[in-house]
C-alpha cells in the first residue's frame, strides 16, 4: 500500500527537532524506511566541543545506479508559541493546509519522496538499481556534523550517489514553478581598521579609523563584480554591519570594524573572489592599515541542464501542468557539499512560510510533490 505522504509529514512535525535535537524524527523515518526493505544507519558525529547530531543514511538495492533524496529533520525554532494559530508542533490538517514548523522545510518533502518510493515499488516488480536517503540534522544549524561528514562516511566505503534531488522548498508560489540546478557562492568578511583613542578637541593627537574604514566599505559597495553569467544573475555584495563599540561622544575610537557577505557566480571561484576583495581594499586602505577575515561558507557550482535536470522538469510539467524555471537564485544549501559527489538539483515543496510563524503548506502540495517524485523514479528506472 502506497503510504500517506500528509500522515508521514504530520508525523515528522510533531518531533521537535529544533537544531541540534532530533526528538525522534528520525525514528519516525527510519521506521517507515525499513517497512519499505531499506537497510538503515544511523550517523551520529560531534566534533571540537559542537553539540553531537544524529543523521540516516537508507539505501535499497545495492547496484548502480543510486538515485539519492536529500534533506534534513532538524527546523529552526518556532518562537512564541502564542504568535501561531495552532501548536507549531501539533502536524495539524486545517483549512487545506498542513501547519507546523518544518511543513515546508522540509519535512514535507521527505514524507513526499518516502511516499513515491512506496508507490513506486507497489508498481514495479523490480528495478535495477538503488534508491537512497541522506538525511541529516545539522542543515539548519552550523553544517558541521552532517551532510560534509555523512558524504565522507560513504566515500570511505566506496559508496557511489550518482545522481541526487535535495528537497528544499523551491517554489516560491506555486508547485512547480521553479527547479534549482544551481547556487551562488557565498562568502562573509570582516574588516578591521586600528586608530588611536583620543579625545575628539584634539583630533591631532588621535587618529580616526571610521572615516578610514568608511572609505574603504563605500569603494568595495561601489564596486561591480559582474553582469552576470548564462545562468547566474550578477555578484552581489552588501555591507551588514559597522561597529565601533563607542558609547561615548566626545572620543575618538580606536578601532571600527565592518562585516559584509559577497554572493558570488560561476565567473569567480574562492581564491579569485578573496584576491578580488583584497585588492579592492588595498586600493582603498589608508595608512593605517587593515585586518581582513574571510570565511567561506559555500562555492559556486551549477548542474547544467541534461537528462536528469530533463526528468525531474517532464515530471513537473505532467503533474502540475507548469514548466518549471531553470534557476540558481537564493541562499545555499547542503547541494554545496552533494555537489563534489554527484550530479544534484533542488526541488521541493512551496517556501513562502518557511522559517516563519504559521509555516504551513497546501495538503495538495504534498500529494502532487510524491506524484511528481513517483513519475521521476519511474523515469530514471526505466
Amino acid at each position: 500500500m502506497t503510504l500517506d505522504p500528509v500522515q508521514l509529514a504530520a508525523e515528522l512535525i510533531r518531533c521537535p527537532s529544533v537544531t541540534p535535537t532530533d526528538a525522534g524524527a528520525l525514528d519516525v523515518l527510519q521506521q517507515a524506511l525499513e517497512g519499505l526493505g531499506f537497510t538503515c544507519t544511523r550517523l551520529p558525529f560531534e566534533e571540537n566541543g559542537t553539540a553531537p547530531v544524529d543523521n540516516l543514511y537508507a539505501r535499497l538495492g545495492d547496484s548502480a545506479p543510486n538515485l539519492c533524496f536529500a534533506g534534513h529533520t532538524d527546523v529552526v525554532p518556532a518562537g512564541a508559541a502564542d504568535d501561531w494559530q495552532v501548536d507549531p508542533f501539533a502536524g495539524m490538517q486545517q483549512d487545506g493546509f498542513l501547519w507546523g514548523r518544518g511543513a515546508a522545510d522540509m519535512k514535507g518533502a521527505i514524507a513526499a519522496f518516502v511516499s513515491a518510493v512506496s508507490a513506486h515499488l507497489e508498481s514495479q516488480e523490480s528495478f535495477g538499481g538503488s534508491i537512497s536517503m541522506l538525511i541529516t540534522g545539522d542543515e539548519e544549524g552550523p553544517s558541521i556534523n552532517g551532510t560534509r561528514k555523512m558524504l565522507d562516511w560513504l566515500a570511505s566505503r566506496g559508496e557511489i550517489i550518482d545522481d541526487c534531488v535535495v528537497g528544499e522548498p523551491t517554489n516560491p508560489e506555486q508547485l512547480g514553478d521553479m527547479i534549482k540546478i544551481g547556487r551562488r557562492g557565498s562568502v562573509n568578511g570582516i574588516v578591521t581598521v586600528n586608530g588611536t583613542q583620543g579625545h575628539v578637541a584634539y583630533p591631532h593627537l588621535a587618529a580616526n579609523p571610521v572615516p578610514q574604514l568608511a572609505a574603504m566599505m563605500n569603494h568595495l559597495s561601489c564596486t561591480s563584480l559582474d553582469e552576470g553569467t548564462e545562468h547566474f544573475q550578477p555578484s552581489n555584495l552588501e555591507v551588514t554591519s559597522f561597529d565601533v563599540g563607542n558609547a561615548t561622544t566626545n572620543v575618538i575610537p580606536p578601532q571600527a570594524t565592518a562585516r559584509f557577505n559577497i554572493r558570488y557566480n560561476d565567473s569567480w571561484q574562492a581564491d579569485t573572489i578573496s584576491a578580488w576583495v583584497r585588492a579592492q581594499l588595498d586600493e582603498s586602505a589608508g595608512p593605517s592599515g587593515y585586518q581582513l577575515e574571510l570565511a567561506h561558507t559555500g562555492d559556486c557550482f551549477l548542474t547544467p541542464p541534461n537528462d536528469f535536470v530533463e526528468s525531474l522538469s517532464m515530471a513537473v510539467q505532467s503533474v502540475t501542468g507548469r514548466q518549471p524555471e531553470l534557476s540558481t537564485s537564493g541562499g545555499t544549501s547542503d547541494a554545496r557539499f552533494i555537489k563534489d559527489a554527484a550530479r544534484v538539483v533542488e526541488f521541493g515543496l512551496v517556501g513562502k512560510t518557511m522559517h516563519q510563524v504559521d509555516e504551513r503548506v497546501r495538503l495538495d502540495d504534498i500529494r502532487q510533490l510524491a506524484q511528481i517524485y513517483t513519475r521521476l523514479l519511474t523515469s530514471y528506472f526505466s
